[in-house]
């Protein structure tokens, strides 16, 4: 397969890819903890759903955690630290809902903000295909 961009190209994107990732970084106050995989698909899930969500679909957001064990201590630290906020379903008394606590959203809101404008300006860089 012939490769469509420059190895200079490829960097740009890296750079960017890194910005990126260190705004994640302080969205947590520099706890790189919450560095993982585990954590973007949670989060970023639960924010896309702009509405609670059942924990049974949280737990599955976590596509790297094959163990719904696991996937709940993810979600049971987010708790912990404030991130996520847990109610009761009123559809499904047998159910629990989590959502994003106000200052989480607030937070992912300005990191998706950032990194939307990480993307123009890298856009602007980027030379067209070799």
């Amino acid at each position: 397969m012939a490769l469509k961009y420059s190895a200079k190209q490829r960097k740009l994107y890296l750079n960017m890819t890194d910005a990126i990732g260190a705004r994640w970084i302080d969205v947590f106050q520099g706890d790189t903890d919450f560095y993982s995989a585990a954590y973007w698909d949670l989060l970023t899930n639960i924010w896309r759903q702009d509405a609670p969500v059942r924990k049974t679909d949280a737990l599955r957001f976590m596509t790297g955690i094959k163990s719904a064990h696991t996937a709940g201590k993810y979600i049971d630290i987010a708790l912990k630290k404030g991130f996520l906020e847990e109610m009761e379903n009123p559809k499904d008394a047998r159910s629990k809902l989590v959502s994003l606590s106000s200052a989480m959203r607030r937070e992912l809101d300005e990191f998706f903000d950032n990194a939307v404008e990480e993307v123009r300006e890298m856009s602007v860089k980027l030379p067209k295909r070799k």
